[in-house]
């Protein structure tokens, strides 16, 4: 079984404390569709958050 993860597209925002939210529901809404979001606190500047969209 081949299973692949496809980067769809990455982008930096401003980092807020309730953009989790946003991705859980997004992920919860949108899994059916293959499709995975995934957020993380830049290394180098904390005020910042990279979100990225995924096809699996």
């Amino acid at each position: 079984m081949d299973s692949k993860i496809e980067i769809l597209s990455t982008i930096r925002i401003e980092y807020s404390s309730d953009l989790y939210k946003i991705v859980d529901s997004l992920n919860r809404t949108l899994k059916h569709n293959d499709l995975m979001f995934g957020l993380a606190l830049d290394k180098e500047d904390h005020s910042k958050a990279i979100f990225t969209i995924y096809r699996t």
